[in-house]
């Protein structure tokens, strides 16, 4: 045990710091990925500057992508040399700074459509998404349901989107993804509410941006994310087990709304 010195910190003054919940630095802990260097006398996780720099480190490799376990691995290997590590995400960060470069690029392009009544090209609408184009499913999404109220009623919405309006819907499906990856992390049972509520965020984006999705046709579409290699390939990308997690949360959400 050890009583509180200028130089440590709690884990609320620590969580405030890295804009991140005591829940979980409390898993980073039970992981064994981040520990306190000491506790008070009264049991008190304590941490110190070498552990804000261990933190650091962890939360450079998160929003890299990585998942925790390789953090763990890494870190915990005697010939880790912090200084490599740090320079390798410089590079990496580097390359995003490129990519966001491009994308406010394309972004004051489309100011300036709007502006002049310009039409945008194929390629310049979706310069945002990356490798990613959100319309390379449309001869089959139109095959399979283009008889379909939904695949109607989404093809009407989307023809009006600009590139701003895409760029946000983007932007909240990151969003929403986070939270299942922070939650997955965290340890939040998928069968929680608290998982609950972000696949209902999810639900909730895919009735407001393209079609009417109930509970029940957003827990099919959950099964797709596990059973069509496209899909689950995307949230494995993101973190083993993810394709998993998420129909689980949505299938929850969907039992409770029944």
């Amino acid at each position: 045990m050890a009583n509180r010195t200028l130089d440590s910190y709690t884990v609320g003054e620590v969580a405030r710091l890295a804009g991140i919940t005591v829940r979980t630095l409390h898993h980073y802990d039970e992981i064994g990925l981040l520990g306190p260097s000491a506790r008070s006398d009264s049991g008190y996780r304590l941490y110190d500057d070498t552990d804000l720099e261990r933190l650091q480190q962890v939360l450079v490799y998160r929003e890299l992508g990585l998942a925790l376990d390789d953090i763990r691995a890494a870190m915990g290997d005697p010939g880790f040399d912090r200084v490599a590590a740090l320079r390798k995400q410089r590079t990496q960060l580097a390359g995003q700074a490129r990519r966001l470069k491009r994308v406010i690029a394309a972004v004051e392009a489309a100011i300036r459509a709007e502006e002049t009544g310009m039409r945008l090209t194929k390629e310049e609408m979706f310069e945002v998404f990356g490798d990613f184009d959100p319309t390379q499913f449309d001869g089959e999404v139109k095959e399979r349901w283009g008889d379909s109220d939904g695949y109607r009623e989404s093809a009407r919405r989307t023809a009006a989107y600009t590139q701003e309006d895409w760029m946000a819907i983007k932007a909240e499906g990151e969003a929403i993804n986070r939270r299942f990856l922070d939650a997955m992390a965290s340890g939040v049972d998928p069968t929680s509410d608290q998982a609950a509520d972000i696949a209902e965020a999810a639900r909730l984006q895919i009735d407001q941006r393209f079609y009417p999705c109930s509970p029940e046709m957003h827990a099919n579409l959950g099964e797709m994310y596990v059973a069509d290699p496209r899909f689950a390939k995307t949230y494995e990308g993101m973190a083993p087990g993810m394709a998993e997690y998420v129909r689980t949360a949505i299938a929850t959400n969907a039992a409770r709304t029944s």
